[in-house]
């Protein structure tokens, strides 16, 4: 899953960004591109899109897109 997400310009961005999807039960891996400003989630479990897009505003960052 392909998150396209608003606001991240940085190290600190990327680290906190990939921390918060991290964190999320049922995640194996987060990686997130600061060139194009997205995050590549891999997940055991089918992930709630609302959910996301909670844990990405807590991080402080917008989620504008969700790519299956």
């Amino acid at each position: 899953m392909k998150l396209i997400i608003e606001g991240m310009s940085c190290n600190h961005c990327k680290m906190r960004v990939e921390k918060a999807l991290s964190s999320i039960e049922g995640v194996k891996k987060a990686r997130v591109d600061l060139d194009d400003g997205s995050a590549v989630v891999e997940s055991s479990v089918e992930l709630d899109r609302e959910f996301l897009r909670e844990v990405i505003d807590e991080a402080g960052y917008v989620l504008k897109e969700i790519k299956d």
